[in-house]
């Protein structure tokens, strides 16, 4: 038992100081988030969810680091497998595209979205235009509440690619004073 831990010896503390690279730079990525979020108004829900997203990252480099080295793969035996998993997740994952588009668009929209919770927008579509209050801004879709108290919830990758007015900003403290 001894001999195994002096024959890995090296490999064992490379390991560590990876991982406690790897938590370190997790620390200030989450921390830059969560300023970066406060700073622009974001709602928190959203800053976890963009926080979580780089955590899944930071252990997808661990692992194929890790594997690289403590396991001695090769990079091409792991091109290998990783390229089979991405071709069948491809193919299954085709089918709803929708839903990543949105979640990409999610993503996009919690660094570079000129709009917040609480301003009133209207959206430029030509089929069904839409004045409205932001009311929440998730992974998929945004919920706009309309003047006449309608939730029409809309997708994200749609917000992107229509053009958008701002009415108001901060709308909802408005309506809040009238009640």
């Amino acid at each position: 038992m001894e001999s195994f831990f002096i024959t890995y010896q090296d490999k064992f503390i490379i390991s560590t100081i990876v991982l406690v690279s790897l938590l370190i730079i997790r620390y200030v990525l989450n921390f830059t988030i969560t300023k970066l979020g406060r700073r622009s108004g974001i709602n928190e829900a959203r800053t976890r969810l963009i926080r979580r997203y780089v955590n899944v990252t930071l252990v997808f480099i661990a692992i194929l680091f890790e594997t690289n080295y403590i396991f001695g793969a090769e990079f091409k035996d792991l091109a290998l497998i990783f390229s089979s998993v991405f071709a069948v997740l491809g193919v299954g994952l085709f089918a709803i595209w929708s839903i990543l588009s949105n979640v990409t668009s999610g993503i996009i929209m919690f660094f570079n979205f000129p709009y917040k919770v609480g301003d009133k927008i209207e959206i430029h579509d030509k089929d069904f235009p839409i004045r409205a209050i932001i009311e929440d801004i998730r992974a998929f879709q945004v919920h706009l509440r309309l003047d006449n108290g309608n939730l029409v919830t809309y997708p994200n990758n749609l917000m992107i690619q229509k053009a958008i007015t701002l009415i108001k900003k901060d709308a909802i403290d408005d309506g809040i004073d009238t009640i």
